[in-house]
């Protein structure tokens, strides 16, 4: 089990008085399960708290930084607090190494798993933050760490919804507009993937994949924007 927070905590931008309130925000479920003598609890109370802490900051950035409508900043500020640029965080920041986990989740090549473990590790790393130290240390994680990514968010339009976006390009540059349609389904009831194709017109632009029709629909939208080049 690591130790040494010194480098984390260098990117952290905070030394943590309480050195177990960090280990904790890296102790996953599972950990416990292999290992219930485990002084320390698992992170996800922790993960409930530095979300709330996270959409505050967040929302006050955005709130004191930008006059547009309470649509668009609620798009950026999902842009900025969703799983995917989370896990990317957690990556930027090194985090991977320090997670506690059970022997099955460290196995799990599933990419989806793990970045879904991430993103919550951010979450509890700023729960387990704000408890040592308080607001204004995680408003400085979070501007370093996160909102540092909001011009490259805007630039790219990062915050359109890849359906919502694909819906209105080929509206405005066909006059039609995009059909989805399953494809493929395998895997028990409980575990479904499906395959998901984009159409405009006859034409099958893209496929998507994912365990619900929804991400399958998102996964295939996102390949038909980049096929069309919008």
């Amino acid at each position: 089990m690591p130790q040494d927070y010194t480098s984390l905590e260098e990117r952290i931008g905070a030394h943590f008085k309480n050195t177990d309130l960090l280990t904790q925000a890296f102790v996953h479920r599972s950990y416990l399960n292999e290992n219930p003598t485990f002084a320390l609890g698992h992170n996800e109370r922790l993960e409930f708290l530095g979300d709330a802490v996270l959409e505050l900051v967040v929302t006050e950035y955005l709130y004191n930084h930008y006059d547009n409508s309470e649509g668009e900043l609620t798009n950026w500020r999902a842009a900025l607090v969703n799983a995917t640029m989370l896990a990317r965080v957690a990556e930027e920041m090194d985090m991977e190494p320090f997670l506690l986990l059970s022997r099955g989740e460290s196995r799990d090549g599933s990419s989806k798993a793990r970045q879904s473990i991430l993103a919550n590790t951010v979450e509890s790393v700023i729960g387990a933050l704000y408890l040592d130290q308080g607001y204004e240390p995680c408003r400085h994680f979070i501007s370093i760490a996160i909102l540092k990514h909001l011009d490259e968010i805007l630039d790219k339009k990062l915050y359109r919804d890849p359906k919502s976006s694909l819906q209105e390009e080929a509206q405005a540059r066909m006059g039609a507009t995009p059909a989805y349609r399953v494809l493929d389904e395998t895997g028990p009831d409980h575990k479904r993937t499906f395959v998901i194709g984009v159409y405009i017109g006859e034409q099958l632009v893209a496929k998507g994949h994912g365990t619900s029709k929804q991400e399958a629909q998102v996964a295939a939208a996102e390949g038909a924007l980049k096929e069309k080049g919008w």
